[in-house]
């Protein structure tokens, strides 16, 4: 049964999109969490967190659909840019003049986009498996040497979507239950390398996420990140020991650059919020507790 204090609702912007979210606020404003997914995702892939937080007592959960993905379906323009507009208006929206702002890849990208472009809106980064374009590696690493030639494919698409070339369906994706599915063949015996690869397909992205959106989503993650040292609000940092898209010690010496940091690796290959749920769950709730300092400390978890 859906819980009424867990609200769906959507956000239109001035150019037409409309962007969904949903909002755990079970009374007035409190302290807010804004949790924003990953590449050709979608916010389930934070529907385990909310229901088991102990935040939940103290904070306010806000999950968003980037413009292009999730419900938020949009064939237009994408990137930074809008997705920094559309979570700023959100926030403005719901009454709410400062965010601790959180993300899973793509996302964590976008949250450090936002603390530089909004820095009155920040009180704090929570970064998880951020994607650095100087530390990507593997196909990561070969799709941002390709963005060049995203774009006339971009333009391309986006022209045939305006002329009413489009797909009428996509394919509905809940991480929840996908993840629940995953956990339950790799403590079967399965091959936990095969089963998270599927997190990577693109055909099974493309399948869920509107071409041209895809293809936006992967410029943005192959661009270039703003000046860490002048984003003066904490940052706590989740990093997977065994990352499959970017390189850790690349990643914690770009980390270096923020002001005030700390970092938790977890042994993982990416998609933490899949491997390590529990000890992700935790190092958050700690961190925004105020239960763990916020200097610059690195914790290996397991």
């Amino acid at each position: 049964m859906p819980d009424p204090n867990d609200g769906a609702r959507t956000q239109r912007t001035a150019g037409g999109a409309v962007i969904a979210y949903r909002l755990w606020r079970p009374g007035g404003p409190r302290q807010l969490l804004v949790l924003l997914h990953g590449l050709a995702s979608n916010m389930t892939r934070w529907s385990e967190f909310v229901a088991r937080t102990t935040l939940r007592d103290s904070w306010d959960l806000l999950r968003v659909d980037l413009r292009g993905q999730g419900l938020s379906v949009h064939r237009g323009r994408a990137g930074m840019a809008e997705w920094c507009g559309d979570l700023a208006a959100i926030l403005d929206a719901e009454g709410y003049p400062q965010a601790v702002v959180g993300g899973h890849c793509l996302g964590a990208n976008i949250a450090v986009e936002f603390a530089a472009r909004h820095p009155g809106k920040v009180s704090g980064l929570v970064l998880i498996e951020p994607m650095p374009r100087e530390a990507l590696t593997g196909p990561m690493r070969q799709i941002a040497r390709l963005r060049p030639l995203f774009g006339p494919a971009v333009w391309l698409i986006r022209a045939l979507n305006a002329l009413g070339v489009h797909r009428r369906r996509l394919e509905p994706l809940d991480l929840e239950e996908f993840d629940r599915e995953t956990r339950a063949a790799i403590s079967a015996g399965g091959a936990a390398e095969a089963l998270l690869e599927r997190y990577a397909s693109p055909w099974l992205d493309l399948r869920t996420t509107p071409s041209g959106a895809y293809l936006q989503a992967l410029i943005a993650v192959g661009g270039r990140l703003p000046d860490l040292s002048a984003i003066r609000t904490p940052v706590l940092a989740l990093l997977s020991t065994g990352s499959a898209f970017t390189d850790p010690m690349i990643t914690e010496q770009w980390l270096a650059g923020f002001p005030d940091y700390r970092i938790v690796r977890l042994d993982a290959r990416h998609w933490i919020p899949t491997e390590q749920p529990e000890a992700m769950r935790r190092a958050i709730e700690d961190w925004c507790g105020g239960a763990t300092s916020r200097a610059r400390v690195s914790v290996r978890t397991r």
